[in-house]
């Protein structure tokens, strides 16, 4: 008993003694930087800048000090020089206050002077700030640090101004401002874009967004939506650009929990890997276009109606939010209630919609809420086949509303329908 103890202090010892470890560490780290910071700023043009404007300002002070204080009752305190002081070197020249000694006037002239070098230093240093960030932005270098809450779209294509508009149309609340371009095609092939007035303010990041550094430039800890699609910017194979889809998704993952993302896959073998990395919806574009193609052999009209439904002209195929009332109400309930006050028809269910992540999570802890162990094992294996935007399809009036549900509906083709 005793052995154990002892055993079980060192441990706690030893683990004390790294905390410690970790804490002088992160200290050092700090220290460090605080002072390359420093250093940096001692270094910086506009440091210099500013050290010459307050050496020029504080000699003439105590010049106008020497020669005028006693001779001049324009300047009877030492806010009457300072004042003088600047609006010389500034060059803004009121007149309010002149030196009329010899001495007093020399100094004047040199700040005159000395105030012309000063102001188009300053100038020349606001201008070429800037010009580099407007370069920068143009060219994808900047760092979007401010921006919150926006849509990221990894990737590029051809058509990419098709499907930057198809995102506009489709989300009503969504400006140009709000949206990220990740890609590493370079600037010069993305100006077709940002200059289209269309897509006035968009945001553009230069760089491979597989990368941490360059998905943090995006600031996608702050992001709400990130859409990855098939990357065409260089000459990727399929397999090669299914993989660094996959690739981003963790990276994503490991950044940020939070964010809603879509992926874009070419072949469904690398399906289960966007699944266990909790990717929240999988884009399988070439199975869709096989299934469109191969309906269409059978002359049915299937593929216009799939087309119609998609559009994003107005009505067609959405998913809606439920009300609080109807969670845990019939499915028949919802119908009745959604095709009665808005005229939508209602065709299924859309089950553990949101952040799957925080839909695990959810699921897991309401798993873990039972003190028999048959029912707790049951819970635990229901949650671990949980699956993201799972769609119900007309699953029957008694079927019962799940939390987390969106409807599917489709909506009334006219202007005059409701807003659900």
């Amino acid at each position: 008993m005793e052995s154990d103890q002892r055993q079980v202090s060192l441990l706690q010892v030893a683990d004390e003694q790294r905390k410690k470890e970790r804490h002088e560490a992160q200290r050092s780290r700090r220290k460090r930087r605080r002072m390359n910071w420093l250093r940096h700023s001692i270094d910086s043009v506009p440091f210099k800048v500013a050290l010459f404007l307050v050496f020029l300002v504080l000699t003439s002070m105590a010049g106008i000090t020497a020669f005028e204080m006693t001779k001049n009752s324009q300047f009877e305190t030492i806010w009457d020089t300072f004042w003088y002081a600047i609006v010389t070197v500034t060059t803004v020249g009121y007149g309010d206050k002149t030196p009329i000694t010899v001495g007093g006037r020399i100094v004047g002239l040199l700040l005159m002077g000395m105030g012309v070098v000063v102001v188009a230093a300053i100038t020349g240093q606001i201008a070429s700030f800037l010009v580099d960030q407007q370069m920068k932005r143009r060219e994808g270098l900047l760092s979007l640090r401010n921006i919150q809450n926006h849509f990221i779209i990894c990737g590029w294509r051809k058509e990419l101004d098709k499907v930057v508009e198809g995102v506009l149309a489709v989300n009503a609340d969504l400006d140009p401002s709000g949206i990220v371009l990740i890609n590493s095609i370079g600037a010069e092939k993305m100006q077709g874009i940002l200059n289209n007035p269309v897509f006035k303010g968009i945001n553009y990041i230069n760089g491979d967004y597989i990368e941490e550094e360059t998905l943090k430039r995006a600031n996608i800890k702050d992001a709400r939506r990130v859409m990855l699609l098939a990357d065409q910017s260089q000459e990727y194979s399929l397999q090669e650009m299914d993989s660094r889809t996959v690739m981003a998704v963790l990276t994503i993952e490991s950044i940020s929990k939070r964010v809603y993302v879509c992926a874009e896959l070419l072949d469904e073998k690398f399906e289960k890997y966007l699944r266990l990395a909790n990717c929240d919806e999988i884009i399988l574009s070439r199975e869709y276009s096989k299934l469109i193609l191969a309906n269409a052999s059978s002359a049915s009209g299937v593929s216009h109606i799939v087309t119609d439904l998609l559009s994003t002209k107005g009505g067609g195929l959405k998913t809606k939010s439920i009300p609080a009332d109807f969670i845990g109400k019939s499915f028949g309930d919802l119908s009745a209630y959604l095709e009665g006050k808005y005229g939508a028809i209602i065709i299924g269910l859309l089950e553990n919609t949101g952040n799957f992540y925080h839909r695990k999570k959810e699921a897991l802890n309401e798993a873990q809420m039972t003190p028999d162990i048959s029912t707790l094992v049951e819970n635990l294996k229901a949650v671990k086949q949980l699956t993201p935007n799972k769609s119900v399809l007309n699953p029957g009036k008694e079927y019962i509303v799940k939390k987390n549900s969106r409807a599917i509906v489709i909506e009334l083709a006219t202007a005059e329908r409701g807003a659900i």
